[in-house]
């Protein structure tokens, strides 16, 4: 079995069973599961479905980082939800033996292919998401959505490396999910130690017209320096790719979410800087799946500010 070298592997293992303190369970939170194929065998995980009030707007795909769960995503996940968007929070092993995991660790890459179909069969009654969704709101007793056109990738950490991953092989596979991705928000990326995974999808992504933000965190051990911000920022030939948030501390995006083991690696989420990137990821998700652009969420020209989070430093793309 291949371990992953950081210090965050060996806190994760030694403290992985500490208990984390998630947001209260909203009454739009279901808790589930979905299969996913690793090879010859199936991956039953656990995911947790968040549903709106009313028709859901679009399907947004929130995907932990490394060592997390869903758990620390949940108060994202609501925000969301209370926004009108039906939201599929997964979660993915870091550590599998035969290297179906969330970053790579060898080669993730035929797992990842799996995550894609997931989205690829989608509006497919008989597929794995339909059935998790079907199962989990039957449990709940509640009605069960259709899943809406529109779809949103968004990842933190290691979770951004692979929705940039699975939108690539969307774009190459799966011709009708990619007609309604709308957009990837990538929140402070990491870049996996091992292979080009976010390199080769960015590139991939590039000459398309999806649009592809960040919002990232200071430089420290938790987001590799920000390889991940770097490759955004090189790979993608674009004037404007988001955001680092001032002084952001990797685990911005887990906000309430976030438990012993975030805060004492990665340090404690600014409550300030967790309400910008929730601004600005659900300003830039809405303006996406709307076909609209809200002045406040982008730089007017070279040089300027985001009026909507003014104190956030601007990160222009390879041009």
């Amino acid at each position: 079995m291949i371990v992953r070298g950081s210090v965050l592997t060996a806190a994760a293992v030694a403290l992985l069973a500490v208990t984390s303190a998630g947001p209260a369970n909203a009454t739009t939170h279901l808790p589930g599961n979905i299969d996913i194929r690793c090879f010859a065998d199936t991956l039953h995980q656990s995911a947790d479905w968040y549903l709106p009030t009313g028709t859901p707007t679009g399907l947004v795909w929130l995907q932990h980082g490394f060592a997390r769960t869903s758990t620390q995503v949940g108060a994202l996940a609501e925000s969301f939800a209370d926004a009108g968007y039906l939201v599929f929070a997964p979660s993915l092993p870091f550590m599998q033996l035969q290297g179906c995991t969330l970053q790579n660790l060898g080669d993730n890459s035929a797992f990842l292919h799996n995550v894609a179909e997931l989205f690829g069969t989608a509006t497919d009654p008989n597929g794995a998401l339909a059935a998790s969704l079907t199962a989990a709101a039957r449990n709940a007793g509640v009605p069960i959505p259709a899943f809406p056109d529109d779809l949103v990738f968004i990842g933190h950490s290691a979770g951004a490396e692979a929705v940039t991953f699975v939108a690539d092989r969307v774009r190459t596979n799966h011709p009708r999910t990619w007609n309604g991705l709308r957009g990837v928000i990538l929140l402070d990326p990491v870049q996996s130690f091992i292979g080009d995974n976010i390199a080769r999808a960015l590139s991939g992504l590039d000459d398309t017209a999806l649009p592809i933000l960040t919002i990232s965190a200071v430089p420290a051990l938790c987001n590799s320096f920000t390889l991940g911000t770097v490759a955004v920022q090189t790979r993608l030939h674009r004037p404007f790719v988001g955001v680092r948030l001032p002084g952001g501390a990797h685990t911005d995006a887990e906000g309430d979410s976030s438990d012993v083991l975030g805060e004492l690696l990665c340090g404690i989420p600014e409550p300030a800087n967790s309400t910008m990137l929730r601004t600005l990821a659900l300003g830039w998700t809405n303006d996406f799946v709307k076909g609209t652009t809200t002045p406040g969420y982008y730089p007017a020209g070279p040089g300027d500010t985001l009026s909507a989070a003014p104190a956030a430093q601007v990160l222009p793309g390879a041009g």
